[in-house]
């Protein structure tokens, strides 16, 4: 939940959508991290899958919209959307210091956020006071990182460029805990680079700095694509699209409450 930097182009898919005439004047330019399973990921071939592109793909077959998904780096999103390079950038955690660099639609989905650490480890709880003087990794540029940083000032709060390079580290005994969502977590640990750690538990989010979930972020002052996605996100929500593409990646619905 995930976006500042370097413009990176991974790879990139086109989808064309519509029949007969687009409903966008142009083609929607949309971002994505593609290191962020199950949300968004990119294959060795460069191909990207995951929640967030099967989202991505409905929302612009409801809108009968051409769509090209490509891939940036999570730190640099916020500055290439604001220089043009995309028209969206997909699944990042709505806050009021983000939404007054770009446009928001409503949040597509909501998950809590979570600590794991090693199997083997000693710390008993989630509190700062359990992981005073632990080395904690997070993802730099996200909320975690500013969650960390201002409610765990007692633990050595490490920043990686992903989420997959803290996990790494963790696995390989470099770091005490990890915090990021619970969805990202519980998923990572149900895979074999996983069986390295555990939950140790979900954390109580702070709405100054959660916010209210993920959205899609766009160019600010564009309330009329906010406006065409948000009535596509309920569109899918009512017509069942949505818990199709839910179900495939998880056993509950992650929109939340």
């Amino acid at each position: 939940m995930r976006l500042f930097g370097r413009f990176v182009l991974a790879a990139s898919v086109a989808l064309t959508l519509a029949t007969g005439a687009s409903a966008q004047d142009k083609k929607l330019r949309i971002g994505t991290e593609g290191a962020y399973p199950p949300f968004n990921y990119a294959s060795a071939d460069g191909t990207l899958g995951g929640f967030d592109i099967d989202l991505g793909k409905a929302l612009c077959a409801q809108m009968k919209a051409e769509c090209e998904f490509s891939v940036q780096d999570f730190d640099g999103s916020i500055p290439a959307l604001q220089a043009g390079k995309f028209d969206a950038i997909i699944n990042i955690t709505i806050t009021p210091e983000r939404a007054e660099k770009v446009e928001f639609t409503h949040k597509y989905y909501q998950t809590p956020p979570a600590i794991a650490v090693p199997k083997d480890s000693t710390i008993a709880g989630t509190s700062p006071d359990d992981l005073k003087g632990k080395a904690l990794g997070v993802q730099t540029a996200t909320i975690h990182q500013k969650f960390a940083e201002q409610k765990y000032a007692g633990s050595t709060v490490k920043a990686y460029p992903t989420g997959d390079d803290a996990r790494t580290d963790m696995a390989n005994g470099r770091l005490d805990a990890m915090m990021d969502g619970s969805i990202i977590l519980t998923e990572w640990l149900k895979r074999p680079d996983g069986a390295c750690c555990k939950l140790l538990g979900t954390l109580t989010a702070d709405p100054a700095i959660h916010g209210p979930g993920v959205g899609i972020a766009l160019q600010k002052g564009n309330k009329e694509l906010a406006d065409k996605l948000n009535a596509a996100i309920d569109a899918l929500r009512a017509n069942g699209k949505y818990k199709e593409i839910n179900d495939k990646y998880f056993s509950f619905d992650v929109y939340g409450s």
